[in-house]
């Protein structure tokens, strides 16, 4: 069912459950909603995923800090649940072997790193931390500062965010649930008693309103979730954090493994990882002040923040602006508590409900899953029993062989069940790989024609991710990508329009140069 057709049938039949949000946490109530039985209806006010869940660090991580922090309980939910997304989506959520080494030569610095490590390997039931002395240290991870008395490695998981959520969603609208973007939630309906009954949504492309009734309202908003709540007359809570990475080609950063980094500037917990054939270096963590309507910029106070930060513990790479590829910035929700450092708030997520409104924040995209059944508990009272019923499993049809059991695996993970689909509809030429990037023009192809591409910048920073990983966010392939994408029926006009809109988006936003100006 195409976008236009849904939108037209919202206002049918009352839904089960209506959750507001397109972002991981939005796509995982609204998976288990529709596995559970529940007639569900997601909506997203932008593109799925345009928020914090196609801007995240690419960590499925378990939070070893947060042991230091002691964060248990945050950490040991974190662990068990990228376990189970490891296993779950191999070729999506893949192991990430991160090198660390304690700070200075201190024994006793080295003793405390190599505790934690074994606290955290005893919470997921492995043993996969390695120790390695100075000289094997230092071939693993070329170019390193020094690690006088040698270091470990450690397995997380890293993941195509934006990917993911689309998996999800894929996996929800198998199991009979609807979902939609470019669909604002204005308001609530409300009952004479304050009972939630619907939501009051507009179509952010043309400006329509509906009204669609439900039993429950799930407000999945992250960095918005203040605002379905304040209408209820509750007072904000969330507490909005700005993180920003930099991307570079491995050519200027050759690495092949990732590598914890502490700021000389401020102590904090970094790291720098491979990702998508190029290199992530990350993460900031401010206060973001600005309209959460405006796509977040980096700061240049950031950029150089960042520069500093990788430079230090790789000093002949002599990594300048110059050498960025690409920018990349989003904010995190967390329940503010009024703590000075950002860094020190809890991650946790939180659940509130009132009269039929289920918030759930917090958290972070490892615990996605757990989050959704969080809430799905919550909104039990006015969904049903049913919410709490076993959900079903999605089918994954098997793929031709292909002589590279890489691309299979990875074709899966992404994909799903649509993976088989995105083979056989492919044409001459579109099994290649986009430039040098792991994306195939099947995969482009594949998403315009199936995945509710409204605008240019959904297709090129969301869908497949060259907007992050070719210069320029891949305008210079503009002629083949229109031929690839002519699915989405965009007469010459449109395309102009659209390839204006996002060469300026990505300039402001994403580019080298972004938040410069």
């Amino acid at each position: 069912m195409d976008r236009t057709t849904t939108l037209s049938s919202l206002s049918e039949d009352p839904f089960d459950l209506i959750v507001v949000g397109g972002g991981i946490t939005g796509a995982g109530v609204f998976r288990l909603a529709a596995q559970r039985g529940l007639r569900c209806l997601l909506i997203e006010q932008r593109d799925f995923a345009w928020g914090t869940s196609s801007r995240s660090g690419k960590l499925v991580h378990g939070g070893l800090r947060y042991i230091a922090q002691l964060q248990f309980k945050t950490s040991f939910h974190s662990v068990a649940e990228r376990e189970k997304l490891l296993d779950a989506y191999p070729g999506l959520v893949n192991p990430l072997e991160m090198m660390v080494a304690p700070p200075g030569a201190s024994h006793f610095m080295k003793f405390g790193l190599g505790s934690l490590l074994a606290i955290y390997d005893w919470m997921s039931g492995t043993h996969r931390r390695k120790r390695y002395d100075r000289d094997t240290f230092l071939s693993l991870l070329p170019g390193w500062l020094n690690a006088d008395i040698g270091g470990f490695s450690f397995v997380d998981g890293t993941t195509d965010d934006a990917r993911l959520v689309m998996r999800v969603l894929q996996e929800g609208r198998s199991a009979g649930g609807t979902a939609v973007n470019y669909v604002a939630a204005k308001g609530l309906m409300r009952s004479a008693e304050g009972q939630v009954e619907g939501v009051i949504a507009e179509d952010s492309e043309t400006g329509k309103t509906y009204e669609i009734r439900a039993r429950a309202v799930v407000s999945a908003t992250g960095a918005w979730a203040d605002e379905l709540r304040t209408s209820m007359g509750h007072a904000p809570r969330i507490r909005k954090l700005r993180g920003s990475h930099l991307i570079f080609s491995p050519e200027r950063l050759p690495l092949q493994r990732a590598a914890g980094l502490i700021s000389p500037v401020d102590k904090r917990n970094m790291y720098v990882l491979p990702w998508e054939g190029r290199i992530l270096l990350g993460t900031t963590d401010l206060d973001h002040e600005h309209d959460l309507s405006d796509e977040p910029v980096i700061a240049p106070s950031e950029r150089d923040y960042l520069l500093t930060t990788i430079n230090h513990w790789f000093p002949e790479a002599k990594l300048d602006q110059s050498d960025v590829l690409a920018t990349m910035a989003g904010v995190r929700p967390v329940v503010g508590t009024g703590k000075a450092d950002p860094s020190k708030e809890s991650r946790e997520e939180i659940v509130w409900a009132d009269n039929g409104l289920i918030t759930i924040s917090g958290g972070k995209l490892t615990t996605f899953a757990l989050m959704a059944r969080r809430a799905l508990d919550a909104a039990e009272r006015w969904t049903g029993a049913g919410s709490r019923g076993a959900p079903t499993a999605t089918e994954v049809e098997p793929l031709p062989e292909l002589s590279d059991p890489e691309l299979m695996t990875r074709l899966l993970g992404r994909h799903g069940c649509a993976a088989a689909a995105v083979l056989a509809e492919a044409g001459g030429g579109e099994l290649e790989r986009i430039a040098d990037t792991p994306f195939l023009w099947a995969e482009l192809r594949h998403a315009a024609r199936h995945e509710q591409v409204v605008h240019l910048e959904d297709l090129l920073l969301r869908r497949v991710r060259i907007g992050l990983l070719l210069p320029n966010g891949g305008a210079g392939l503009f002629d083949r990508i229109r031929e690839e994408a002519r699915a989405l029926g965009w007469d010459d006009a449109r395309w102009d329009e659209e390839t204006t809109r996002y060469t300026q988006l990505w300039s402001r936003a994403y580019g080298p140069n972004a938040g410069r100006g």
